[in-house]
């Protein structure tokens, strides 16, 4: 990892680059696949299916009978925690909802919102290197609560054409009968425009390598809504004497071996600290299963040192991290002062991992700097808001001659005459 030391804040827009190809790098190749998709449906999809994933075109709904088999695959140990996960998850997510909010806003007027769960949404779970079943749980969880009526669900097969056990077993937990093999651009294409085989959706959920960011991002502009612009998973931990070297390491590597586009950054007042960190990193990153990955991650990731407290929240704030963990004896001056932030982990024994997993709050969140104005996934992200609003007699007299007078100053005048022609029934009935 890049040592720097006290970086004036002219040098942080350098040294905070995710290390991310630009959209126009892979624009042109998802645009072409969902001219594909969207014109020759399923044959498009198998075609892409066989070319990135190595698998001839096979049937790409899983059946019921894949489904039983996978259970059976799953260990007991195994079960118990997904289930565990699955509880925590249901309960934070439950706390959410919130009642009908109405009020009198004029004499006569009466406004209130309701909630009302989208009704088609799609999910896609990674598959590849790493199949992300947790994410089912983040994902199916809230929608299930929300009352979503349909889910459907796209992960990419592996090179003999089957899904992970433990995605199709949590996938079933869930309630998901609608899974397709189908990975990358092409699922993302599939839900959006719908073929022979995949329904449409109204929205679509999940985090993905940069080509599933940008293939969503697309989507959008075929009416179909996205839950964030997530991309490469990236941590940021900022840490004092008070904490564990081995744990901030661990935490680093635990983002680290996501991917080798992944970013991991700690930010600290202790040069000891930071000399202890590295060796840790070191030490443990051999014996990670995917050191490979987690080595070109780390080679993009930074060590930053900043003697001073009020500089380093500010560059937190300005990188917006996805994952942010306080491991500092200050925790309550960080935790109040970050504003820009996915999720955020307080203390020596909380661990991102706990996020990832079974703590309850949700992992899908936004990267790239776009907590800056994004939430990660909750219960309100699988519902609408909608306002009603009822006007009596009394309330139409009430607002009607204010309402005239801005629609005259618009130059609006059917807007004036729907409540002049009202009022004037009103003044005739008197």
């Amino acid at each position: 990892m890049k040592k720097i030391f006290n970086p004036t804040a002219s040098e942080w827009p350098e040294i905070l680059k995710r290390p991310t190809q630009t959209i126009e790098d892979i624009e042109e190749t998802v645009t072409q696949i969902f001219s594909e998709v969207k014109q020759k449906g399923d044959a498009a999809v198998a075609k892409y299916t066989e070319l990135f994933d190595g698998v001839k075109p096979i049937n790409a709904r899983v059946s019921m009978g894949e489904v039983d088999n996978a259970a059976l695959e799953v260990s007991a140990d195994l079960k118990k925690a997904i289930k565990l996960a699955k509880t925590n998850i249901e309960k934070f997510h439950a706390a959410q909802r919130t009642a009908r909010v109405e009020v009198t806003t004029s004499k006569g007027v009466k406004c209130w919102q309701e909630k009302r769960p989208i009704q088609k949404i799609g999910l896609y779970i990674p598959g590849g290197s790493a199949p992300l079943f947790s994410t089912i749980l983040m994902l199916a969880a809230p929608a299930a609560l929300a009352g979503c009526k349909e889910i459907v669900l796209c992960t990419p097969p592996d090179k003999e054409g089957n899904v992970h056990p433990a995605i199709l077993y949590t996938a079933q937990l869930c309630g998901i009968t609608s899974i397709f093999k189908i990975g990358g651009i092409q699922a993302i294409a599939a839900m959006t425009f719908g073929t022979e085989s995949v329904p449409k959706v109204y929205k679509i959920f999940g985090p993905g390598n940069q080509f599933v960011t940008v293939a969503k991002q697309l989507a959008t502009r075929f009416s179909v809504a996205i839950d964030m612009p997530a991309g490469p998973s990236e941590l940021l931990v900022v840490a004092d004497d008070s904490a564990n070297a081995s744990f901030v390491a661990s935490d680093l590597l635990s983002q680290a071996e996501h991917g080798a586009d992944s970013q991991v950054i700690l930010v600290s007042a202790s040069r000891g600290l930071m000399d202890e960190v590295e060796k840790e990193i070191e030490i443990q990153l051999e014996e990670l299963p995917r050191k490979e990955i987690a080595k070109k991650a780390i080679a993009n990731s930074k060590l930053i040192y900043l003697e001073d407290q009020e500089a380093a929240l500010e560059l937190i704030n300005e990188y917006a991290p996805e994952h942010f963990i306080i491991a500092a004896e200050n925790e309550q001056f960080y935790s109040e002062g970050i504003y820009n932030a996915g999720s955020v982990f307080i203390g020596n024994y909380t661990p991102e991992s706990a996020g990832d997993y079974a703590s309850g709050t949700n992992h899908t969140l936004p990267t790239n700097a776009y907590a800056r104005q994004y939430s990660g996934v909750n219960l309100d992200s699988f519902m609408t808001a909608i306002t009603f609003q009822k006007i009596s007699e009394e309330g139409i007299r009430e607002i009607g001659p204010s309402i005239e007078l801005m629609a005259e100053a618009e130059g609006l005048q059917a807007h004036k005459n729907a409540v002049s022609l009202r009022l004037e029934k009103l003044k005739r009935n008197k």
